[in-house]
């Protein structure tokens, strides 16, 4: 496998965007709807699965493009070519406030694991493919589910996190406790599997959630402060229901708005 060799700078602090520069004939594959902009002489095209395999045939492509259904993707990346005589240059934009967080396959030895939602970019040549879990557990309880996605190739790949990143590198046999929803990604090495928390008040009252995740070194963990259901769910939680507005900001709350007469009977 020989993924294109780009060069790429990475802008901004909460709101990230990644400019890529392409040599001409260099490609890059992303998901639909990380685009933000483009210079001219730069084809773009919708393929099927992730490009990497597209000289296998029809077989072979829409293999590709199962795998990526399977995750929950779509069935079609986008490919941005450049078709000129210098370089140019596309740019990507994280979905929500974190981190754009840069891949280098050949540091990991050709493959990396992460959330199925994580992967927003890569060079053209590397395969996004789907990673099984071989235990049940974390099937059932594993939060973002029984298939992860898996990087492969020699070339670079971007993966998004929400709100603070943290790289763990993990000895031989230690382990973390991690909540499902944060975890970005890791390396092959690193043995992951679902707990159960335990205890009934940690059940009832926690408030937490009823698993973690413990992920055994050793290897490579990328870790996300703010996962994207967590701020759904934040904000969820936060839409009136019924059409009355929440009490934020008053230490009466509810009772603020029964006395202010926004209340009807």
């Amino acid at each position: 496998m020989n993924a294109n060799e780009i060069d790429y700078h990475i802008y901004g602090e909460e709101m990230q965007y990644v400019e890529i520069e392409l040599d001409p004939q260099e490609a890059v594959v992303a998901e639909a709807g990380s685009f933000m902009m483009m210079e001219t002489d730069i084809k773009m095209d919708t393929i099927f699965g992730d490009g990497s395999n597209q000289d296998t045939g029809v077989l072979g492509k829409l293999f590709s493009a199962g795998k990526r259904l399977l995750t929950g993707e779509s069935l079609f990346m986008t490919v941005f070519l450049n078709v000129g005589q210098g370089k140019k240059h596309v740019s990507f934009a994280s979905p929500y406030p974190g981190k754009i967080i840069p891949i280098d396959l050949t540091e990991f030895r050709g493959k990396f694991i992460c959330q199925k939602d994580a992967f927003l970019c890569a060079a053209k040549g590397v395969s996004v493919g789907i990673e099984f879990s071989k235990k049940l557990g974390r099937g059932l309880f594993g939060g973002e589910g029984f298939i992860m996605q898996k990087l492969e190739g020699d070339g670079i790949a971007f993966v998004h996190a929400g709100g603070t990143t943290a790289k763990k590198t993990l000895a031989a046999g230690e382990v973390l406790k991690v909540d499902t929803g944060c975890i970005i990604g890791f390396t092959q090495d690193v043995d992951y599997d679902i707990e159960f928390v335990g205890g009934i008040k940690n059940t009832v009252f926690g408030g937490e959630g009823l698993f973690y995740a413990t992920l055994r070194g050793p290897g490579t963990v990328y870790i996300q402060s703010l996962p994207f259901s967590r701020l759904a769910g934040r904000v969820l939680a936060s839409i009136p229901r019924g059409g009355k507005k929440k009490g934020e900001g008053s230490v009466l709350g509810g009772l603020g708005d029964l006395l202010d007469g926004d209340n009807r009977f």
